[in-house]
């Protein structure tokens, strides 16, 4: 298997005993993982996308993590996902929307 350019990561709340409880879930989580990997493949960005257990910054979210370049963005939604994925394919970061350095 050759391995994906980018991993992108998406909080979906998922707890112990397996149940997607949190934030992230209850923002619409679930929705964003069908949406990014439409995005890539439209875009021809080489991505494997997973739905997550929380990534414990709740208050953050929803989270979405963009893996090697360890990314981590909040309040993520539709439009910014485009934006993000835009700034991506030309090699950037879309600063205003990173909670993590």
């Amino acid at each position: 298997m050759k391995k994906p350019e980018f991993h992108i990561l998406v909080c979906n709340s998922y707890r112990v005993a397996g149940d997607a409880k949190g934030f992230c879930n209850k923002n619409g989580a679930a929705n964003f993982v069908p949406y990014i990997m439409e995005e890539c493949n439209d875009r021809g960005i080489d991505a494997a996308v997973s739905s997550t257990a929380c990534l414990n910054v709740c208050s953050q979210g929803p989270v979405m993590v963009i893996q090697p370049n360890n990314f981590w963005y909040g309040a993520i939604t539709e439009e910014r996902i485009d934006e993000i994925l835009d700034a991506l394919e030309e090699g950037n970061a879309v600063d205003e929307y990173l909670i993590a350095d």
